[in-house]
């Protein structure tokens, strides 16, 4: 069989799939991802991007890091894409229990996926430093203020997991819960380079790993399966039963 035949295979005799994914799950949207050779990590700017989007830059240099966060992270624009499409197409039909993203678009949302665990935060949620009120990224890209404020007059800062930041406990439990019950684990768009986000799929008891990414990853040798073409064309192919 071939790879998709038997990633078919495997979906069609599963029923608490979790699908990881990273990245390369938003550049079929257009959203760069940081690491390729056209990524953020590659263009040049007064600060490398890990500096800029730390929480030392942001409390020290807000205007600055805004102008780089409206520039470069807020996509508002963006679609979901065949992938995120078909993986709210899959939890519908009550085969995927839930999305393990490190992506903060809410692409996944936006196409319909209802259990998503989003590891490193997400830009919809824009929250007052002083009274806690959330604002939605709309507001944050079209405030005319360089660093935007509350009603209240506090700053806000995006619900996102900036650089010497935590992750979200609550996040990371959920996240970790159903890997640990997943019967296929699908990892796709992720160079598993960034951790702690990447150590989750050790949580993995089952005996089928997928990994669905353009480049070879740190864990491919781990892999019961290896796709290569790109996740919205692969996942395109899928048919979904019910």
């Amino acid at each position: 069989m071939s790879p998709i035949e038997t990633l078919q295979a495997w979906i069609d005799e599963s029923s608490r799939i979790v699908f990881f994914g990273g990245a390369g799950v938003s550049t079929e949207s257009g959203i760069p991802d940081f690491r390729s050779v056209d990524g953020l990590y590659h263009q040049q700017y007064d600060y490398p991007p890990e500096t800029i989007l730390s929480h030392t830059f942001f409390q020290h240099a807000p205007a600055e890091f805004y102008r780089f966060y409206r520039a470069k992270m807020l996509a508002l624009d963006a679609k979901p894409n065949a992938a995120h499409l078909k993986l709210a197409e899959l939890e519908r039909a009550g085969k995927l229990a839930a999305v393990v993203t490190q992506n903060i678009d809410g692409l996944h949302q936006a196409a319909g996926s209802k259990r998503v665990y989003e590891l490193h935060g997400t830009v919809h949620r824009n929250i007052c430093q002083k009274c806690g009120k959330v604002y939605d990224a709309q507001f944050v890209l079209e405030n005319t203020e360089s660093v935007p404020h509350c009603a209240c007059g506090g700053m806000l800062k995006p619900d996102v997991v900036l650089y010497e930041e935590a992750l979200d406990q609550e996040v990371i439990n959920g996240a970790v819960h159903a890997i640990r019950q997943a019967d296929l684990l699908i990892v796709g768009g992720t160079s598993l380079a960034v951790y702690p986000a990447a150590g989750l799929i050790d949580y993995y008891r089952g005996s089928r790993l997928v990994l669905m990414n353009k480049t070879p990853t740190a864990r491919d040798t781990q892999a019961s399966l290896l796709i290569t073409e790109p996740i919205g064309a692969a996942l395109a192919q899928i048919k979904v039963s019910k």
